[in-house]
C-alpha cells in the first residue's frame, strides 16, 4: 500500500531526528578539543563535499539563480544561527536536557504557523503551547542553582529551528533539497571560518577527532536532507510531532558515552513538553476530520 504524504513525511522526520542526535553526540564528544567555530568549519565542510558528490550524481544540482533568493537565503540565515546557539550550549548542558528543550520545536512551529502562516489554533492549542513551554523552563530551572546561560542558547537554537522550518515550507518546491542542503552547509561552513578567531582561534586538529567529524558530518547530512523533504512533503502539525524520537536516542546516547544520568526536573520538564505537542497534533487532527465531514458528509441512505 502506498504511503501517504503524511506517513512519508512522519518516516522522513524519525530519520532525521536519528541523524541529527548520533551528529550531535559526536559533536559534543570533540567541544572539549576544538572551538564552535572549527568544529562548524570541519564539519560543515565535509558535510558540504559529502552533498555536492551526492547532488551531482544524481543530476540533482540546480542553477545558482535557483538559490539567490529571499527564501533560501532567509533559511541560511536561521539555519546558521541556530547551529551556532546550538554548539554553543552543546558543551556545557547535558545531551539529554538539550534533546528535551528541543522537543519544544514542534510547539514553536505551530505557533509561528498560527503568527505567520495563517494556520488556524483554536484555545486549547493556544493552551497546550503555553503549558509546554513551562515544561521548557521546568527543564532548565530557572533559579540561582539550576539555571544556566547555556539553556539560553539552546532556546534561542529553539526560535530559529522553527523560523527556518516556517520558511522551508515556502520554498518553491521545484527547487532541488539537495541544492538548499548543499548551500547551507557551506554557508554554515564560511560561517564556522570567520567566527573562529572570536572563539578561540585555531586549535590543533587530532586524527580522531577529525575522524568524528567525518561521521557526524554523514548524520548531519543524513539528517539536514530528511527534515527538507519531510517539511516540503507532509503538514507540519502531522509531523512536528516525530521530532520527539531524537530524545530516546539523546537519553540512551548520553547515559552511553557520557555518563549522564536525567534528573527528574528534565524527565517532568519533558514529559509536560511531549504531552503538550501530542495534545496539538489530537486537536489538529480533530479539527481537520471535523471539517473533512462538513464538507463530504456521506453518501444519502
Amino acid at each position: 500500500m502506498a504511503l501517504s504524504d503524511n506517513s512519508r513525511g512522519a518516516m522522513l522526520m524519525a530519520v532525521s531526528m536519528a541523524g541529527f542526535t548520533f551528529n550531535d553526540a559526536l559533536t559534543k564528544s570533540v567541544t572539549g578539543d576544538l572551538t564552535i567555530g572549527q568544529i562548524m568549519f570541519i564539519r560543515g565542510a565535509f558535510t558540504t563535499a559529502l552533498v555536492y558528490v551526492v547532488a551531482r550524481k544524481l543530476g540533482a544540482l540546480d542553477h545558482i539563480r535557483n538559490i539567490v533568493q529571499p527564501l533560501i537565503l532567509c533559511r541560511i540565515a536561521f539555519e546558521t544561527i541556530a547551529a551556532i546557539s546550538f554548539l554553543m550550549a552543546l558543551g556545557q548542558v547535558p545531551l539529554a536536557n538539550v534533546s528535551a528543550i528541543l522537543q519544544s520545536l514542534p510547539l514553536a512551529v505551530t505557533l509561528g504557523a498560527a503568527l505567520f502562516l495563517g494556520e488556524p489554533v483554536g484555545w486549547r492549542r493556544w493552551g497546550a503551547i503555553i503549558v509546554g513551554f513551562l515544561g521548557v523552563m521546568i527543564i532548565i530551572q530557572p533559579g540561582p542553582e539550576g539555571f544556566t546561560v547555556a539553556s539560553v542558547y539552546v532556546i534561542f537554537s529553539v526560535i530559529t529551528a522553527a523560523g527556518r522550518d516556517l520558511v522551508t515550507r515556502r520554498i518553491d518546491r521545484t527547487v532541488s533539497s539537495l541544492t538548499v542542503t548543499l548551500f547551507t552547509a557551506a554557508s554554515i561552513s564560511m560561517a564556522g571560518l570567520l567566527i573562529t578567531p572570536l572563539f578561540g582561534g585555531w586549535q590543533p586538529v587530532s586524527a580522531w577527532t577529525l575522524g568524528k567529524l567525518v561521521i557526524a558530518s554523514v548524520f548531519l547530512f543524513a539528517g539536514y536532507q530528511a527534515v527538507i523533504m519531510a517539511m516540503r512533503v507532509g503538514e507540519i502539525s502531522f509531523i512536528a510531532p516525530f521530532r520527539y524520537t531524537s530524545l530516546l536516542w539523546a537519553v540512551a546516547l548520553g547515559m552511553l558515552f557520557f555518563e549522564e544520568v536525567p534528573d527528574i526536573w528534565m524527565v517532568i520538564g519533558a514529559t509536560v513538553v511531549i504531552g503538550s505537542g501530542l495534545y496539538t497534533f489530537y486537536r489538529e487532527n480533530k479539527r481537520k476530520a471535523a471539517l473533512a465531514s462538513k464538507i463530504d458528509p456521506g453518501s444519502p441512505a
